[in-house]
Protein backbone atom coordinates (compact mmCIF):
# COMPACT_ATOMS: atom_id res chain seq x y z
CA UNK A 1 0.00 0.00 0.00
CA UNK A 2 2.83 2.39 0.87
CA UNK A 3 4.55 1.73 -2.44
CA UNK A 4 1.26 2.27 -4.24
CA UNK A 5 0.72 5.64 -2.52
CA UNK A 6 4.25 6.69 -3.38
CA UNK A 7 3.65 5.73 -7.00
CA UNK A 8 0.41 7.73 -7.07
CA UNK A 9 2.22 10.72 -5.61
CA UNK A 10 4.88 10.46 -8.31
CA UNK A 11 2.23 10.32 -11.04
CA UNK A 12 0.55 13.45 -9.65
CA UNK A 13 3.90 15.24 -9.46
CA UNK A 14 4.69 14.40 -13.08
CA UNK A 15 1.24 15.63 -14.11
CA UNK A 16 1.83 18.94 -12.34
CA UNK A 17 5.15 19.39 -14.12
CA UNK A 18 3.57 18.62 -17.48
CA UNK A 19 0.53 20.87 -17.03
CA UNK A 20 2.42 23.93 -15.81
CA UNK A 21 5.62 25.65 -16.83
CA UNK A 22 8.55 24.80 -14.59
CA UNK A 23 8.96 28.37 -13.49
CA UNK A 24 5.28 28.72 -12.52
CA UNK A 25 5.46 25.46 -10.57
CA UNK A 26 8.50 26.69 -8.66
CA UNK A 27 6.68 29.89 -7.76
CA UNK A 28 3.40 28.20 -6.79
CA UNK A 29 4.34 28.01 -3.12
CA UNK A 30 3.61 31.68 -2.58
CA UNK A 31 0.96 32.30 -5.20
CA UNK A 32 -1.71 33.39 -2.68
CA UNK A 33 0.43 36.18 -1.33
CA UNK A 34 -0.58 39.60 -2.67
CA UNK A 35 1.81 42.28 -3.80
CA UNK A 36 2.92 44.58 -1.03
CA UNK A 37 1.23 48.01 -0.81
CA UNK A 38 4.36 49.72 -2.15
CA UNK A 39 4.40 47.37 -5.16
CA UNK A 40 0.72 47.97 -5.94
CA UNK A 41 1.33 51.68 -5.57
CA UNK A 42 3.99 51.53 -8.28
CA UNK A 43 1.52 49.86 -10.63
CA UNK A 44 -1.26 52.30 -9.81
CA UNK A 45 1.01 55.30 -10.26
CA UNK A 46 2.88 54.39 -13.41
CA UNK A 47 1.09 51.55 -15.22
CA UNK A 48 -2.03 52.66 -17.06
CA UNK A 49 -2.81 49.18 -18.41
CA UNK A 50 -3.10 47.86 -14.84
CA UNK A 51 -4.91 50.96 -13.58
CA UNK A 52 -7.70 50.55 -16.12
CA UNK A 53 -8.30 46.85 -15.56
CA UNK A 54 -11.44 45.63 -13.77
CA UNK A 55 -10.90 44.62 -10.13
CA UNK A 56 -10.85 40.86 -10.84
CA UNK A 57 -8.39 41.27 -13.70
CA UNK A 58 -6.18 43.42 -11.48
CA UNK A 59 -5.84 40.52 -9.04
CA UNK A 60 -4.78 38.20 -11.84
CA UNK A 61 -2.34 40.80 -13.12
CA UNK A 62 -0.84 41.23 -9.64
CA UNK A 63 -0.34 37.48 -9.27
CA UNK A 64 1.39 37.24 -12.63
CA UNK A 65 3.64 40.22 -11.88
CA UNK A 66 4.56 38.58 -8.59
CA UNK A 67 5.26 35.27 -10.34
CA UNK A 68 7.34 36.80 -13.13
CA UNK A 69 9.37 38.83 -10.68
CA UNK A 70 10.00 35.88 -8.37
CA UNK A 71 11.26 33.63 -11.16
CA UNK A 72 13.38 36.21 -12.99
CA UNK A 73 16.87 37.35 -12.08
CA UNK A 74 17.22 41.13 -12.43
CA UNK A 75 20.85 42.07 -13.04
CA UNK A 76 22.14 45.68 -12.67
CA UNK A 77 24.81 46.96 -15.04
CA UNK A 78 26.58 50.29 -14.58
CA UNK A 79 24.28 50.90 -11.62
CA UNK A 80 24.21 49.85 -7.97
CA UNK A 81 21.03 47.80 -8.00
CA UNK A 82 17.72 47.17 -9.73
CA UNK A 83 15.16 48.67 -7.36
CA UNK A 84 11.87 47.11 -6.28
CA UNK A 85 9.99 49.60 -8.43
CA UNK A 86 12.10 48.78 -11.48
CA UNK A 87 11.50 45.07 -11.03
CA UNK A 88 7.75 45.54 -10.62
CA UNK A 89 7.33 47.76 -13.67
CA UNK A 90 9.55 45.64 -15.95
CA UNK A 91 7.67 42.53 -14.81
CA UNK A 92 4.41 44.34 -15.54
CA UNK A 93 5.55 45.02 -19.11
CA UNK A 94 6.06 41.29 -19.65
CA UNK A 95 2.71 40.46 -18.06
CA UNK A 96 0.92 43.10 -20.14
CA UNK A 97 2.05 41.37 -23.32
CA UNK A 98 1.36 37.81 -22.10
CA UNK A 99 -1.87 38.59 -20.24
CA UNK A 100 -4.05 36.71 -22.73
CA UNK A 101 -2.14 33.44 -22.31
CA UNK A 102 -2.30 30.92 -19.48
CA UNK A 103 1.03 29.92 -17.94
CA UNK A 104 3.27 31.96 -20.26
CA UNK A 105 6.04 33.74 -18.36
CA UNK A 106 8.75 33.92 -21.08
CA UNK A 107 10.25 30.83 -19.50
CA UNK A 108 13.40 30.73 -21.63
CA UNK A 109 14.58 34.17 -20.53
CA UNK A 110 15.98 33.69 -17.07
CA UNK A 111 17.40 37.17 -16.52
CA UNK A 112 16.72 40.78 -17.33
CA UNK A 113 19.79 43.00 -17.47
CA UNK A 114 19.14 46.66 -16.72
CA UNK A 115 21.37 49.57 -17.70
CA UNK A 116 20.69 53.17 -16.63
CA UNK A 117 20.90 54.39 -20.25
CA UNK A 118 21.78 53.07 -23.70
CA UNK A 119 24.62 50.55 -23.72
CA UNK A 120 27.26 49.25 -26.11
CA UNK A 121 26.21 45.92 -27.55
CA UNK A 122 29.08 43.56 -28.33
CA UNK A 123 26.84 41.52 -30.62
CA UNK A 124 25.75 44.51 -32.69
CA UNK A 125 28.93 46.53 -32.17
CA UNK A 126 26.93 49.68 -31.55
CA UNK A 127 24.89 51.36 -28.84
CA UNK A 128 21.46 49.87 -28.12
CA UNK A 129 18.49 50.86 -25.98
CA UNK A 130 17.44 47.25 -25.65
CA UNK A 131 18.00 43.78 -27.04
CA UNK A 132 16.99 40.16 -26.60
CA UNK A 133 19.70 37.50 -26.47
CA UNK A 134 18.27 33.96 -26.62
CA UNK A 135 21.71 32.35 -26.24
CA UNK A 136 22.35 34.23 -23.00
CA UNK A 137 18.68 33.73 -22.04
CA UNK A 138 18.55 37.46 -21.36
CA UNK A 139 16.47 40.53 -22.10
CA UNK A 140 18.50 43.75 -21.88
CA UNK A 141 16.92 47.16 -21.24
CA UNK A 142 17.88 50.78 -20.80
CA UNK A 143 15.90 51.98 -17.78
CA UNK A 144 15.82 55.56 -19.06
CA UNK A 145 14.21 54.53 -22.33
CA UNK A 146 11.92 52.02 -20.62
CA UNK A 147 10.50 54.85 -18.51
CA UNK A 148 10.16 57.15 -21.51
CA UNK A 149 8.18 54.46 -23.33
CA UNK A 150 5.50 54.35 -20.65
CA UNK A 151 5.52 58.12 -20.05
CA UNK A 152 4.28 58.93 -23.56
CA UNK A 153 1.60 57.02 -25.50
CA UNK A 154 3.09 57.63 -28.93
CA UNK A 155 3.51 54.06 -30.17
CA UNK A 156 7.15 53.86 -29.08
CA UNK A 157 7.65 51.70 -26.01
CA UNK A 158 10.98 49.98 -25.35
CA UNK A 159 9.61 47.57 -22.75
CA UNK A 160 6.83 46.28 -24.98
CA UNK A 161 9.15 46.23 -28.01
CA UNK A 162 11.75 43.97 -26.39
CA UNK A 163 9.13 41.78 -24.70
CA UNK A 164 7.54 41.32 -28.14
CA UNK A 165 10.83 39.97 -29.50
CA UNK A 166 11.10 37.66 -26.49
CA UNK A 167 7.52 36.47 -26.98
CA UNK A 168 8.08 35.52 -30.62
CA UNK A 169 11.21 33.59 -29.71
CA UNK A 170 9.52 31.92 -26.73
CA UNK A 171 6.83 30.60 -29.06
CA UNK A 172 9.38 28.67 -31.16
CA UNK A 173 11.89 27.59 -28.49
CA UNK A 174 11.32 24.00 -27.44
CA UNK A 175 10.33 24.19 -23.77
CA UNK A 176 7.19 23.94 -21.65
CA UNK A 177 5.80 27.11 -23.23
CA UNK A 178 6.37 26.08 -26.85
CA UNK A 179 3.72 26.80 -29.50
CA UNK A 180 1.22 28.88 -27.55
CA UNK A 181 0.42 31.02 -30.60
CA UNK A 182 -1.98 29.57 -33.17
CA UNK A 183 -0.18 28.55 -36.38
CA UNK A 184 -3.04 29.67 -38.65
CA UNK A 185 -3.13 33.09 -37.01
CA UNK A 186 0.64 33.36 -37.45
CA UNK A 187 0.35 32.62 -41.17
CA UNK A 188 -2.34 35.28 -41.59
CA UNK A 189 -0.23 37.72 -39.60
CA UNK A 190 2.86 37.15 -41.76
CA UNK A 191 0.90 37.73 -44.97
CA UNK A 192 -0.59 40.97 -43.67
CA UNK A 193 2.73 42.09 -42.18
CA UNK A 194 4.53 41.54 -45.49
CA UNK A 195 2.11 43.87 -47.27
CA UNK A 196 2.41 46.52 -44.56
CA UNK A 197 6.21 46.34 -44.59
CA UNK A 198 6.14 46.96 -48.35
CA UNK A 199 4.03 50.02 -47.65
CA UNK A 200 6.41 51.26 -44.93
CA UNK A 201 9.45 51.09 -47.18
CA UNK A 202 7.61 52.65 -50.12
CA UNK A 203 6.71 56.34 -50.52
CA UNK A 204 3.20 55.51 -49.24
CA UNK A 205 2.20 56.74 -45.80
CA UNK A 206 1.90 54.10 -43.07
CA UNK A 207 0.52 54.22 -39.53
CA UNK A 208 3.69 52.47 -38.34
CA UNK A 209 7.10 54.05 -37.91
CA UNK A 210 9.89 53.35 -40.36
CA UNK A 211 11.73 50.91 -38.09
CA UNK A 212 8.88 48.46 -38.56
CA UNK A 213 10.02 48.04 -42.16
CA UNK A 214 13.35 46.48 -41.22
CA UNK A 215 12.03 42.92 -40.88
CA UNK A 216 9.00 40.83 -39.91
CA UNK A 217 10.35 40.60 -36.35
CA UNK A 218 10.76 44.36 -36.04
CA UNK A 219 7.36 44.96 -37.55
CA UNK A 220 5.78 42.65 -34.98
CA UNK A 221 7.51 44.55 -32.16
CA UNK A 222 6.44 47.93 -33.56
CA UNK A 223 2.90 46.64 -34.06
CA UNK A 224 2.81 45.48 -30.42
CA UNK A 225 3.79 48.96 -29.26
CA UNK A 226 0.88 50.48 -31.16
CA UNK A 227 -1.51 47.66 -30.24
CA UNK A 228 -1.26 48.63 -26.59
CA UNK A 229 -0.52 52.35 -26.79
CA UNK A 230 -2.80 53.39 -29.66
CA UNK A 231 -5.30 50.54 -30.09
CA UNK A 232 -8.21 52.64 -31.38
CA UNK A 233 -6.04 54.36 -33.96
CA UNK A 234 -4.50 51.03 -34.96
CA UNK A 235 -7.91 49.45 -35.46
CA UNK A 236 -9.17 52.45 -37.44
CA UNK A 237 -6.11 52.26 -39.71
CA UNK A 238 -6.19 48.51 -40.40
CA UNK A 239 -8.97 46.60 -38.65
CA UNK A 240 -8.02 43.20 -40.12
CA UNK A 241 -4.43 43.51 -38.95
CA UNK A 242 -5.62 44.67 -35.53
CA UNK A 243 -8.08 41.76 -35.15
CA UNK A 244 -5.37 39.32 -36.23
CA UNK A 245 -3.14 40.67 -33.49
CA UNK A 246 -6.01 40.27 -31.02
CA UNK A 247 -6.17 36.59 -32.00
CA UNK A 248 -2.39 36.16 -31.76
CA UNK A 249 -2.15 37.72 -28.29
CA UNK A 250 -5.57 36.51 -27.14
CA UNK A 251 -6.60 39.92 -25.85
CA UNK A 252 -8.11 43.17 -27.05
CA UNK A 253 -6.91 46.29 -25.20
CA UNK A 254 -9.95 48.27 -26.34
CA UNK A 255 -12.33 45.81 -24.66
CA UNK A 256 -10.09 44.85 -21.76
CA UNK A 257 -9.62 48.38 -20.50
CA UNK A 258 -13.18 49.71 -20.92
Amino acid sequence: MTAFLLLCGLVVLIAVFRSNSMREYMSAKGWREALRPSEKQSLEKYFEFYRRLPAKSKKIFEYRVRTFRDITDFVPREMQAVSEEMEILISAAAVQLTFGFNNVFLDHFERIIVYPDQFFSTSGQRYHKGEVNPRAKAIVLSWKHFVEGYAFNEGVNLGLHEMAHALQLENIIMNDEFGFMDDDDIRVWHALAEKEIEKIISPEESFFRAYGGVSQAEFFAVAVENFFERPKEFKAYHSVLYQTMCKLLKQDPIILMK
